[in-house]
């Protein structure tokens, strides 16, 4: 329905009365009339993603925009000048490579989502015309019947009518991990977590309910959330600023150089029109890293198809770097940083304290007493502890290759597995002990009681429930020595031991048994009265594998992680104790949504980067949350995997959705998947993320040394008169030919081993702030170098080809030698010795192919008179490599800034 109403308040009849419908259900007429007006129950279709767009999207950085005009700027010359398009043919190539490496990648990530995405239409069973219907979840209408069991997902928004034992998993919704209970009956007043309501996307884990459907698509709270999703906007990656930004720069000082040296050369020394356009061009294209974005594009796709080797789907390549920039982590609880799966980790018996190992709902394990194992099949109040949770149970584990499913309440699957851990399936247990009759769980009762008979007496009543309740109908208590009377002082020692494992954020129930007769008939009141007390079960939803190591590499390499959770404040805490979030509480450190709702934002901003957890927040709060760390500089990745965090995936820097267990809302406002659902996985993103950002800082490095260069060259030949040192089709040879490999070599280049030792870069560090002194020495460098040689060869020789061989040959060799030198920011590459040049294989391997590449074109005639060269001695070659050598003079540890800022002032406080 469009229109908010009270529906928690209403009752039963006034529902009815209010949606025109009854306990027959509707009519199909009306259903069909209310379909038309209210149209299809689903989210809003965001069309998915368009490969057209896609591929336009690739078209759109300023740096291939500009090379666009270069290569039309060149046809332009060509054809005035009667000569072929090789220069237009070789930009638009290195064009369509950059666009087609980008959309390839792109596109098949955006499939890799679609199929994670995919599900089977959901079919729900309805009233209608008085009977039961079975039709698609979309055909859902205000004022439908609903039929709902066990297992099944809810459709749509609907009030309870009738239920018996009904529980429901809205993790998806709120983040807490624990079935809610749920009642037909009218709230006094409006609540924000209302009984007796039931959302879309929710899970019925337990009993048996109708429901009257009272909104559906996009009015449901589900619906609401993903249309906060689709009104957020996604700002660009840093690393994409930033290359946009250098490109902007690059333009601009292209543009007013190039047309100085037009207005000089045309207007001032009177030089032809057709070749101070033909310098002109060259200019340009020199002062333009025309192989930038294609290796760029493929530093990211390389780094993404690892990352999909490690189960992480990334959406966007820039999205990888971002990662590696990340300041903060702000990490939904249920199912990202624990499992999803509640565990009985303690088991208290009188006088006795049982450890139980193993996590989830893997069925490994061992049981512990004083640190010494124990075998529950020989202790008999242990054995008969297990027996009565696996037989006092509606639930079942259901085994799959990789996983197991629960159908029903994750408390009593907790029990199974427990009872697993020494054999005891419930199948097995239910063949051996028949079912005679039980009382399921009810909220006023608290406690579920199961009469079975087997065994060597008659018949037993196995219990389970509230602590407090079993032990008021108690009379006995089952110790190590044997049963004996309950006595006072026992009921408050295991009330003691209640809170004790409550303020463990331990989820405790009590278990207890009585011996019965074999009866046609059980009356309840009667059966469950002069229990035997058994013991405690405690249990948690317990943190991932690896995740208390991840969160310290995490903090290690200087990024807080931030628990953002809507579970309860002490669960919350419990859990960022264990994995070390927080090592101890304080109220600086643990704040509530109720605390967020009261700040404004700048009192928001004021505590943030002191907080490790927030609990009980609200979608909207997580949003708030990520704007205000970004509002302090910070670069923050938001993981999560209900709707409820799809969101503040959306605000966040980069949004990391679960693969398993997400929602499609999640999945579609997220940056990158996570296919294990693994905190860990994560983690190395953000290593991979930072190698790549220092892999492309190395290649840009030489890729601008080069260009600087080739930009002095070519306008200090002009100046001093002398004729173009350099064509275009020999700027772009070297901008994308030979230095292209040792790029892409240097894109793969192994990560440091103290990579996650360092802080993250401060986010307002540019691109090359580190390294401008370094590229303006080696261009100067390889400047003066190839300056002289050109000068010299051509005075003395007067050969202008042979001129510009010798000077484009020094160039490659100059490069190739700079290729070796930009993996160190430290360090001479003779200070590093032989692992300074073979540490990475693959840049030796590609530095020869360059110079083989370009060895082809001096001495295969074919090619050098496409590229106007002229062969070369080998003295002459011998003087080109010793202009290159000169890469070796530079020494980065005195031009390189260094990489450590101060802290304080750029990292989270944790």
């Amino acid at each position: 329905m469009t229109e908010k109403n009270n529906w928690s308040t209403k009752t039963v009849e006034e529902i009815l009365d209010e949606l025109d419908t009854s306990k027959e259900g509707l009519s199909q007429d009306e259903a069909n009339s209310r379909l038309e007006k209210y149209g299809p129950n689903k989210l809003e279709e965001k069309g998915g993603f368009s490969p057209l767009q896609l591929l336009i999207d690739q078209f759109k950085s300023i740096l291939v925009v500009i090379l666009i005009i270069a290569a039309a700027v060149s046809g332009y010359t060509a054809y005035i000048e009667g000569e072929a398009f090789t220069d237009t043919y070789v930009i638009a190539a290195i064009v369509i490579l950059n666009a087609a490496l980008g959309f390839f990648q792109e596109y098949r990530a955006e499939k890799a989502v679609e199929e994670l995405e995919k599900m089977i239409t959901q079919k729900v069973v309805v009233l209608r015309d008085g009977e039961e219907k079975q039709i698609e979840s979309t055909q859902l209408v205000p004022g439908d019947l609903l039929i709902l069991e066990a297992g099944t997902r809810v459709p749509a928004d609907s009030r309870v009518i009738e239920e018996y034992n009904m529980a429901v998993d809205e993790a998806v919704l709120t983040g807490e991990s624990v079935p809610v209970h749920k009642s037909a009956k009218a709230e006094e007043e409006e609540k924000s977590d209302p009984s007796n309501l039931i959302f879309m996307g929710t899970t019925v884990t337990k009993g048996r309910a109708r429901a009257i459907v009272i909104s559906t698509g996009m009015e449901t709270r589900f619906g609401e959330i993903a249309g906060m999703v689709s009104g957020l906007e996604k700002e660009a990656p840093p690393l994409k600023e930033k290359m946009e930004g250098m490109g902007r720069q690059l333009a601009a000082i292209s543009l007013v150089l190039t047309a100085w040296i037009f207005i000089m050369g045309y207007f001032f020394l009177e030089i032809e029109l057709s070749e101070i356009f033909l310098t002109a061009v060259s200019m340009a294209v020199s002062a333009i890293p025309e192989g930038l974005p294609a290796v760029l594009t493929i530093t990211l796709a390389l780094g993404v198809n690892r990352m999909a080797k490690q189960k992480a789907i990334v959406k966007k390549l820039a999205s990888v770097e971002t990662l590696g920039s990340t300041t903060v982590i702000c990490s939904d609880k249920t199912g990202t940083i624990t499992k999803n799966e509640m565990t009985v980790t303690n088991i208290v018996l009188p006088n006795r304290k049982i450890e139980v190992t193993g996590t989830g709902y893997q069925v490994e394990g061992e049981f512990k007493e004083n640190g010494e194992k124990i075998n529950p099949e020989e202790d008999e109040q242990l054995e008969l502890l297990l027996r009565t949770g696996v037989l006092c149970n509606d639930s079942s584990l259901i085994k799959e290759s990789t996983r197991v499913n629960v159908v029903g309440d994750p408390t009593e699957a907790a029990l199974l597995v427990a009872g697993e851990k020494i054999g005891y399936t419930k199948d097995k247990l239910e063949k051996e002990y028949e079912l005679l009759d039980e009382f399921p769980f009810d909220s006023e009762r608290k406690m579920m009681s199961s009469i079975r008979k087997g065994g060597e007496g008659g018949p037993l009543v196995y219990v389970k429930g509230a602590p407090e309740l079993i032990l008021q109908k108690s009379v006995s208590i089952l110790t190590s020595e044997g049963r004996r009377e309950l006595t006072d002082e026992d009921v408050e020692s295991q009330k003691e031991n209640v809170d004790n494992m409550a303020e463990r954020a331990l989820r405790v129930l009590a278990l207890a048994y009585k011996e019965t007769d074999r009866k046609e008939e059980y009356e309840q009141e009667q059966v469950e009265s002069g229990f035997t007390y058994i013991g405690l079960v405690g249990m948690i939803d317990p943190p991932r594998e690896g995740v208390f190591e991840a969160i310290k590499l995490a903090r290690n390499a200087g990024i807080k992680t931030v628990m953002v959770t809507g579970d309860y404040r002490v669960t919350a805490v419990a859990i960022a104790k264990e994995v070390g979030i927080i090592e101890e509480e304080n109220e600086e450190k643990v704040y509530t949504g109720e605390d967020v709702e009261a700040m404004s934002d700048s009192d928001l901003d004021e505590i943030i980067e002191k907080v490790s957890v927030f609990s009980r927040v609200s979608p909207q709060h997580k949003v708030r949350i990520a704007e205000s760390f970004k509002r302090e500089g910070h670069i923050v990745a938001m993981t999560g995997d209900g709707v409820n965090d799809a969101p503040a995936l959306k605000t966040a820097d980069i949004g990391v959705a679960m693969g398993i267990k997400g929602t499609d809302v999640t999945r579609e406002a997220s940056d990158m998947v996570l296919e294990d659902d693994n905190y860990t996985t994560l983690v190395n993103a953000v290593k991979s993320g930072r190698q790549i950002y220092d892999n492309v800082t190395k290649y840009v490095r030489l890729m601008l040394s080069a260009n600087f260069d080739e930009f002095l060259l070519i306008t200090a030949s002009i100046t001093l008169g002398l004729p173009l040192p350099l064509l275009p089709i020999h700027v772009l040879w070297i901008n994308l030919v030979t230095d292209g490999p040792p790029a892409v070599a240097l894109s793969m280049d192994p990560p440091s081993p103290r990579i996650m030792e360092r802080p993250p870069r401060n986010p307002e560090e540019g691109l090359l702030n580190r390294f401008w002194k370094f590229i303006l020495v080696a261009s100067v460098i390889g400047f003066i170098a190839s300056m002289l040689i050109y000068r010299d060869s051509y005075l003395m020789l007067g050969d202008l080809n042979l001129a510009r061989t010798m000077v484009l040959t020094t160039i490659v060799f100059f490069e190739m030698v700079l290729a070796f030198q930009t993996r160190y920011e430290r360090r001479n590459i003779l200070q590093q010795g032989f692992r300074g040049i073979f540490g990475n294989k693959l840049l030796v391997g590609s530095v020869i192919l360059s110079i083989l590449l370009h060895l082809s074109i001096v001495y295969i005639p074919f090619l050098s008179n496409i590229f106007k060269l002229s062969p070369l001695t080998l003295r002459e070659l011998g003087v080109c490599a010793l202009g290159g050598l000169t890469a070796l003079l530079i020494m980065p540890q005195w031009l390189i800034k260094e990489r450590w800022y101060h802290p304080e002032e750029h990292q989270v406080k944790t």
